[in-house]
C-alpha cells in the first residue's frame, strides 16, 4: 500500500513539473533523440554474374542509436544487429547486440566521455577514429575523452582507450591500448587585442599520441611494444586566401607483409606532410593539396587482424575528388596507397555570369578536377639482415611510377525555368597492379562521359534522365549506363536503370545489370525497395574501400530520425 501511495505521489509531482515546463517551454525531464535503420536482402542466384545464393538466403542489417540529454548531460546507446549480415559486409560483424554506449558531461569549458566515442586529432594522420556503415568501418575508441578550454583560445584533449575490433553478439575490443593528446591554440581568440578588425586569422596546433600493445609477437623479431607519433599543424587565412598545413612523424612499427619482403616487419620511421592552399571570390575558387605519406600504416595491433581496415589508429586521406555518377565512382575508384604516395590535387570552381553569351541567361557552372598519385622514389639499402631500415626517401621526390591520375570538368546550366542540365567528363590512368580494384591487373585508361538532364514538369513532379558511357581497351573494356528517375515532391520517387558491359572481350561476360527502385519519404523516415542485379566491384569512400560481391535480388531499406 505504501508502495502504492509512493508511485502515485511520483507520478503526480512528475505531471505537475511537466505541465509547468511546458507552460515555461522548458521539458525538465530532458529530450530523446536518435535513428533507426534496417536493410533487409532476399538472394536469388545468377550463374552468368557469379551471384553466389548465401545458405541463409536473406541477410538483415539494422542498427539503432538512442541518446538522451538533459542540461550538461548526455547518454547513449547503438543497437545493432545482424541476422544474418548481408552478403559482401565484413565477416567480422556478427550477432546481436551493443556496439556502442557513452556518458558525457559538459561544463566550465570541461567536456568528458566515457565509453565509446570518436575523435580526431588535426587532417587524422596521426588519429582519427570514425564510422562508416556502408564501407564496414568503425574503429571507436573505448575508454575516456576529456576536452578543456584552458583559456580563451586555447584547447586541449587527451584520450586513453582501446579500439572496436568486430561485434560478435556486442562489442569486442582489440588488446591495444591507445593514449593520445592535442592542444590547439587560436590566436585571434588569444590575443583578440592585437587581431582588432584584422583580415588575418592563424590558429597553431600539435598533437602526441602513442599505442601499448603485446600482442605483436614473432619468433624472428623483437617487436616494440610502445609506438609514439607527433606532429604539428598550422590554419591561415587573409581575405580571400588560405592555408593549412600538417606534418606528421611516426616511430618505426613493423608490420608484417607477405606480399612485398621490401616492407616485411621493416624498422623504418614514417612521415607525412599534408598542404592545402585555397582562393575564392565570388563566382570563382581555387584549391590546391600536396600530400606525401611514407610508412605511416599503423593499428593499435598489428597482427592477426584479417581487414585492411581494422584497429587502424590513423586515417591518410585521398586527395581525388569523390566522384558521385556510378561509372566514375564505381568501376575505378582510388585506394589510399598506405606504405606510401606523393599526391598533388587542383580544383577550380567558376561561375560564368549570367546574361552574358556564355554564361546564358541564369549562369554556367564550370568544376575542373586534376588528381594524381606517384610511387615515392625509394632508395633501397639492402640492410635486411641487419637494422632491418630497407629505403630512404625525401619528401616530396616522387618515382615515375603512377598510381592514379583523374581529370574530370562539369558543366552545369539552367536551360530556362523547367529544364537543367549537366555534362561532364572525365579521364584516368589507372595503375591497378598495384591498386588491385579491377578484375585484370595492370595499367588502365579510361575516359567517361555523362549527360545528366532534369525536366520539372510540374512544381513538384520532375524526370531527370542520366546517360553514361565509359570507354577502355583494358579491363573489361566499354560500359553504357542509363537511369530514368520520377519524383513526385516531397513523397515518392521512382527509377530504373541499367548498366551495360558491351564492350568485355568475353562475349559470354557481355552482361546487363538492370535496377528498379521506389522510395517513399513522409517526415523523418524513408521506405525503398529495389530489385535487380549488383556487379561484382569495390566500394570506397574517402580512399578506405571494401570489396562488394556480385548479388541479385530484393532489397528493403528503411530509415528513420526521432
Amino acid at each position: 500500500m505504501y508502495f502504492k501511495k509512493l508511485l502515485l505521489s511520483v507520478s503526480i509531482s512528475l505531471l505537475v513539473n511537466y505541465s509547468f515546463a511546458q507552460n515555461q517551454n522548458e521539458l525538465d525531464l530532458g529530450r530523446i533523440s536518435g535513428n533507426i535503420q534496417t536493410m533487409v536482402q532476399y538472394y536469388e542466384e545468377d550463374s552468368l554474374i557469379n551471384a553466389a545464393l548465401p545458405e541463409y538466403i536473406v541477410g538483415t542489417n539494422s542498427f539503432t542509436n538512442v541518446n538522451y540529454s538533459r542540461g550538461n548531460f548526455r547518454a547513449g546507446i547503438r543497437y545493432e544487429s545482424y541476422l544474418n549480415r548481408m552478403s559482401g559486409y565484413p565477416t567480422s560483424f556478427e550477432g546481436t547486440g551493443l556496439g556502442y554506449r557513452y556518458v558525457n558531461w559538459k561544463k566550465d569549458g570541461l567536456d568528458v566521455t566515457v565509453g565509446n566515442f570518436y575523435e580526431q586529432f588535426g587532417s587524422g594522420m596521426i588519429l582519427r577514429a570514425y564510422e562508416s556503415r556502408n564501407l564496414g568501418v568503425d574503429n571507436a575508441f573505448d575508454g575516456v575523452l576529456l576536452r578543456y578550454n584552458f583559456y580563451k583560445g586555447v584547447y586541449v584533449k587527451g584520450l586513453v582507450g582501446k579500439q572496436r575490433f568486430i561485434f560478435k553478439d556486442g562489442l569486442v575490443n582489440g588488446n591495444g591500448v591507445v593514449r593520445g593528446i592535442d592542444g590547439e591554440i587560436v590566436l585571434n581568440e588569444l590575443l583578440d587585442s592585437l587581431f582588432v578588425n584584422s583580415k588575418l586569422q592563424v590558429s597553431i596546433g600539435g598533437s602526441f599520441v602513442s599505442k601499448f600493445n603485446n600482442d605483436n609477437k614473432t619468433t624472428d623479431f623483437i617487436l616494440p611494444k610502445n609506438v609514439g607519433a607527433y606532429g604539428g599543424r598550422i590554419n591561415m587565412r587573409y581575405g580571400k586566401f588560405r592555408f593549412s598545413g600538417e606534418y606528421i612523424y611516426k616511430e618505426n612499427d613493423p608490420y608484417p607483409n607477405s606480399q612485398d619482403t621490401n616492407f616485411n616487419y621493416i624498422y623504418k620511421n614514417g612521415e607525412g606532410l599534408l598542404l592545402n592552399f585555397g582562393y575564392s571570390k565570388k563566382g570563382l575558387g581555387i584549391d590546391f593539396s600536396a600530400k606525401h605519406n611514407d610508412n605511416l600504416l599503423w593499428r593499435s595491433t598489428n597482427v592477426n587482424t584479417p581487414r585492411p581496415t581494422d584497429l587502424m589508429i590513423g586515417y591518410i586521406p585521398a586527395l581525388t575528388k569523390q566522384h558521385t555518377y556510378n561509372l566514375a565512382s564505381t568501376l575505378y575508384p582510388y585506394a589510399t596507397n598506405a606504405y606510401g604516395e606523393i599526391a598533388f590535387q587542383l580544383d577550380v570552381i567558376y561561375k560564368i555570369p549570367k546574361k552574358t553569351k556564355l554564361g546564358g541567361k541564369y549562369g554556367t557552372s564550370v568544376i575542373a578536377n586534376f588528381a594524381t598519385a606517384y610511387v615515392p622514389n625509394r632508395t633501397f639499402v639492402h640492410d635486411m639482415n641487419d637494422t632491418r631500415k630497407s629505403y630512404k626517401t625525401k619528401l616530396f621526390s616522387m618515382s615515375d611510377s603512377i598510381l592514379i591520375q583523374d581529370f574530370n570538368v562539369e558543366l552545369k546550366r539552367k536551360l530556362n525555368k523547367k529544364w537543367k542540365a549537366s555534362f561532364s567528363y572525365f579521364n584516368f590512368i589507372f595503375e591497378d597492379r598495384a591498386i588491385l580494384v579491377a578484375q585484370h591487373h595492370e595499367k588502365i585508361y579510361a575516359n567517361i562521359g555523362v549527360m545528366d538532364i532534369t525536366w520539372k514538369i510540374k512544381p513538384k513532379k520532375a524526370l531527370r534522365m542520366e546517360l553514361q558511357h565509359l570507354w577502355t581497351k583494358q579491363d573489361r573494356g566499354n560500359w553504357a549506363f542509363a537511369q530514368l528517375e520520377y519524383s513526385v515532391s516531397p513523397h515518392w520517387s521512382f527509377a530504373v536503370l541499367d548498366q551495360y558491359n558491351y564492350g568485355n572481350p568475353d562475349v559470354n561476360a557481355q552482361l546487363h545489370y538492370p535496377l528498379a527502385n521506389i522510395a517513399f519519404v513522409n517526415g523523418g523516415s524513408r521506405f525503398s525497395l529495389q530489385y535487380g542485379r549488383q556487379r561484382a566491384g569495390v566500394f570506397c569512400v574517402g580512399g578506405v574501400c571494401r570489396t562488394v560481391p556480385a548479388s541479385k535480388g530484393l532489397l528493403f531499406t528503411f530509415t528513420s530520425s526521432f
